[in-house]
């Protein structure tokens, strides 16, 4: 079973180099424009659905991460 998960988010580049690490065998992800774009292949359904489930939770913290660390660089701090 396959599925690609594919998420627009801001700096797509960092937020794939901070997932990367994460990724097991069975995955891939990759940079297309704006979407950073996982693909996944496990032999079950219920695999594929833990697998998944894991990467979003991933996706999830380093694009907040990076949303606040590029507010704070951006905050005036006068």
């Amino acid at each position: 079973m396959r599925a690609a998960i594919r998420s627009s988010v801001p700096d797509p580049e960092t937020v794939a180099e901070a997932i990367r690490p994460d990724n097991t065998d069975e995955m891939t992800t990759r940079v297309e424009g704006d979407t950073v774009v996982t693909t996944i292949e496990r032999e079950t359904a219920s695999g594929l659905l833990t697998t998944a489930d894991d990467y979003v939770v991933n996706l999830t913290v380093a694009t907040e991460l990076i949303e606040r660390t590029t507010d704070l660089q951006h905050t005036d701090h006068e």
